[in-house]
């Protein structure tokens, strides 16, 4: 039986190739690159001082098949590119904490790659900052901030369709916990924690990223290990009363810990990250082998 349908021509094959960018720089396709996978995660918003709510996580925006984005959303469409051709990454930044008590603190910045963008993290709300100026709420965001503690109607920022969850309302004494790409900011064990963030597989090994920072408390305290940060990065709020909270961690998109007590100082939100997965590849400029073309199309790797 023949196996062939013209003559055997040269493949050329290129190797699965996955860049991790946590600061902004320039991605080089591939020369037989024609699609990517991505993971994009925003930075994270800064937790609240003064009584503060946890910072909601950077928007989350993924490719992966079987993965999820943010808000609870499927894994989006591949992004299309050009083989050889350089594509600018932009890291977002987490947000900057207030200088003290009574100033509101910022939220993250936008991540962008391969013409998709994520959504910063929203800040969490400040009993103190609204003491003093209408504008403690907590703010939208990727995933929201959490509620300050004194809304007598819980005001906790938005999330972002296909990003991330809304920030948690507050349980007294606590404020609200900052949202993640998983869920919005929880109570447990009497605590305003942050929501979890997403897992994604895309380096190899399955990693969480866009968790929500943990609520700052008032008094009644100190409360053992505060209101933790969602999974993936949130900064916990701080146990004890005044005390500021913890920051985000760096390149997982998370919400900054809220403060506790009137002087306590919310955490810095912590920086995104982006991930680009280049999948192997196989291409034959003309006729050739059939059972070699079967066996790539039943692995996914051929191109042409």
């Amino acid at each position: 039986m023949p196996r062939l349908i013209g003559a055997a021509q040269a493949v050329q094959q290129q190797a699965e190739q996955i860049t991790t960018f946590n600061s902004t720089g320039t991605l080089t396709t591939q020369p037989l690159t024609s699609q990517v996978q991505y993971v994009i995660v925003a930075g994270g918003g800064a937790g609240g001082g003064g009584i503060g709510g946890g910072g909601g996580a950077g928007g989350y925006r993924s490719s992966v098949p079987g993965e999820n984005s943010g808000g609870g959303a499927s894994a989006e469409s591949t992004a299309p590119v050009s083989g050889a051709t350089g594509y600018p990454i932009v890291i977002g930044a987490g947000g900057t904490k207030g200088a003290n008590e009574n100033t509101k603190g910022t939220p993250g910045n936008n991540s962008s790659a391969v013409g998709i963008t994520s959504t910063a993290g929203g800040v969490g709300g400040s009993v103190a900052v609204r003491n003093n100026t209408p504008n403690g709420d907590a703010d939208d965001g990727g995933s929201g901030g959490g509620s300050n503690r004194t809304d007598s109607t819980p005001s906790a920022g938005a999330g972002t369709s296909g990003q991330g969850f809304a920030g948690g309302a507050s349980a007294a004494p606590f404020s609200g916990g900052g949202g993640g790409a998983s869920e919005t900011g929880q109570v447990e064990s009497s605590r305003a924690v942050g929501g979890d963030g997403v897992a994604s597989s895309i380096t190899g090994s399955p990693v969480t990223r866009a968790g929500g920072g943990g609520a700052g408390h008032y008094g009644g305290g100190p409360f053992p290990g505060g209101a933790a940060g969602g999974a993936g990065g949130g900064g916990p709020g701080n146990p004890t009363d005044p005390g500021s909270g913890v920051d985000g961690t760096s390149s997982t998109g998370g919400g900054g810990g809220g403060g506790s007590g009137n002087l306590g100082l919310g955490g810095n939100g912590g920086s995104g990250v982006v991930i680009i997965k280049e999948p192997e590849t196989t291409l034959a400029s003309s006729v050739w082998d059939m059972r070699v073309v079967f066996r790539q199309v039943k692995a996914g790797t051929w191109s042409n």
